[in-house]
């Protein structure tokens, strides 16, 4: 990861996407700002003085869960939190993302810095020394059922904070938490009252899959119009359709950006400008071409609703008990069900899915000659001695079926648990990890339409694509995703047009045309 490129300076406010992703991804460092200081001092003042008193308080001296009736003296109340977490961090599976461990300690440390857990400044200010030195621990895959929070993972990492479990250090290395603190220079956390309760108890993990989400799922849309205008051009389709004046009948506010962008792609293609006179017969494109502004669009919408409940989630503080400052009052509560956010999770893997049902089947128009138009079968070079395509659709609709198997929700499923404690739970990281799945899938499928058509082009020539869809062109080109000609090793070329989208290359290729699209 190297030297932290910015800092993100983590107070009693929220956090924005734009730093979540600073920290996740481009391995930011982060400091705590002087309000989050003065806010941990005031709530570590209510549980140290509801720590001293003879009544219990539930995660100050108390057992937990099914176990809160236990009253836990003082002498023992460190070892209750050691407890805590070395039994909760029970992950088993493949290790869980780099960049969604990182995001999901921000976001802990988010709600700590509130100080309505009421953990002390020290343990706080060494989760972020934790995040500046790269050290991130090893979270496993299964292990959260969304409530209480992301127990399982939470723990993993609030167990690194204690110099214990495995961790990855700053260069990737797996390593025993202790050696990679005392490396950095850290010391492991001693937890206090109410400390390990207060690292592991939110809804950080299934958070930051959503936020993470949403960031990708914003640019991969906008590259879907790119993908679906090339498309349309190769398909000798037109863009009336999309005329702003049409879209208005409707006013979905996604449907007129994807319009709105479908447009600006298209305008001045000699291919679209090739079939628009009165010989033209075709009354109207095939759904998958004609409507990708209404489909797109309700994916769009789902993105902004889904990024409205992550503000809100960025907004929270999520703990049980909270501690409240004003009245100095320690309160048991629910926030921490992760319901709200496990059904926009799962409300985005339905809108991935069938944005790349739409995908696919423009893709399988461009291949087949009884629908497009005089290209040649499969877009082969010599049809029968070459396959083309023909089997790159076959991975696009591997994909695809894939997807719509992950759009099955996770949050319609409860298990219950804690000797009936917990008898209703949210499934939300399992619906978080499923949509990363989407995500990743759909970034395949929308590479291959966009492969498959910038051969479709060069196949329309002499006829000249828009000057944004040919910027396109020359990227894969320059890339080594090769154009027409026979039968070559393709897998290679569908792993560069993949990284070409999901780098955000394709997207800047196009707006260096036409400007930033919507």
């Amino acid at each position: 990861m190297g030297t932290p490129r910015q800092t993100v300076t983590v107070g009693t406010g929220p956090l924005s996407f734009a730093q979540v992703t600073a920290v996740a991804r481009d391995g930011a460092g982060v400091r705590l700002g002087d309000d989050a200081f003065s806010a941990l001092e005031k709530g570590r003042a209510v549980v140290e003085e509801l720590a001293s008193a003879s009544t219990p308080t539930y995660g100050i001296s108390t057992g937990f869960g099914a176990l809160a009736t236990r009253h836990i003296p003082p002498d023992l109340r460190a070892a209750l939190q050691r407890s805590l977490v070395r039994s909760h961090a029970v992950g088993s599976g493949p290790e869980v993302e780099r960049e969604v461990v990182r995001a999901m300690m921000l976001l802990r440390l988010s709600t700590l810095a509130t100080g309505h857990t009421g953990v002390r400044a020290e343990t706080a200010a060494r989760l972020a020394a934790l995040l500046s030195a790269g050290i991130t621990p090893v979270v496993r895959e299964y292990g959260s059922l969304g409530c209480s929070g992301d127990l399982a993972p939470l723990a993993h990492c609030a167990l690194a904070l204690m110099g214990e479990g495995e961790v990855r250090d700053a260069s990737g290395t797996l390593m025993p938490a202790a050696e990679a603190l005392a490396a950095s220079g850290l010391r492991p956390a001693e937890l206090h009252e109410k400390e390990g309760l207060a690292l592991i108890n939110g809804t950080d993990g299934m958070l930051a899959q959503l936020v993470l989400a949403v960031t990708d799922l914003r640019r991969l849309l906008t590259t879907l119009d790119i993908a679906a205008a090339m498309s349309v051009e190769a398909l000798l389709g037109t863009d009336r359709a999309f005329a702003p004046d049409i879209q208005a009948l409707r006013p979905h506010p996604g449907q007129a950006a994807s319009a709105a962008n479908l447009t600006a792609i298209l305008a001045g293609s000699g291919v679209v400008a090739s079939h628009r006179g009165p010989h033209c017969t075709r009354v109207q494109d095939a759904y998958s071409l004609r409507c990708s502004p209404q489909v797109h669009g309700a994916a769009r919408d789902t993105v902004a609703h889904a990024a409205t409940v992550a503000g809100r989630e960025l907004a929270a503080a999520v703990d049980n008990p909270v501690v409240l400052h004003g009245d100095g009052r320690v309160a048991s509560n629910g926030n921490f069900h992760g319901a709200p956010v496990a059904y926009v999770l799962d409300f985005l893997a339905i809108a991935t899915a069938d944005v790349a049902s739409i995908s696919e089947r423009r893709t399988d128009r461009l291949l087949d000659t009884a629908r497009s138009h005089g290209l040649p079968a499969f877009l082969a070079d010599d049809p029968g001695v070459d396959s083309g395509y023909m089997i790159v659709q076959y991975t696009q609709a591997a994909v695809v079926a894939e997807l719509k198997r992950l759009a099955a929700p996770a949050s319609v499923d409860s298990i219950p648990t804690s000797a009936m404690a917990e008898d209703h739970v949210s499934m939300g990281w399992g619906a978080a990890r499923k949509l990363r799945r989407a995500v990743d899938g759909l970034t395949r499928v929308v590479a291959i339409e966009i492969l498959t058509a910038a051969r479709a082009l060069d196949l329309r020539a002499p006829l000249e694509p828009a000057a944004a869809t040919r910027a396109v062109v020359a990227l894969l080109r320059s890339l080594g995703a090769g154009g027409p000609g026979p039968d070559r090793y393709l897998a290679p070329e569908v792993d560069r047009a993949v990284a070409l989208v999901g780098s955000g290359a394709v997207l800047d290729a196009v707006e260096s045309v036409t400007g930033t699209l919507s």
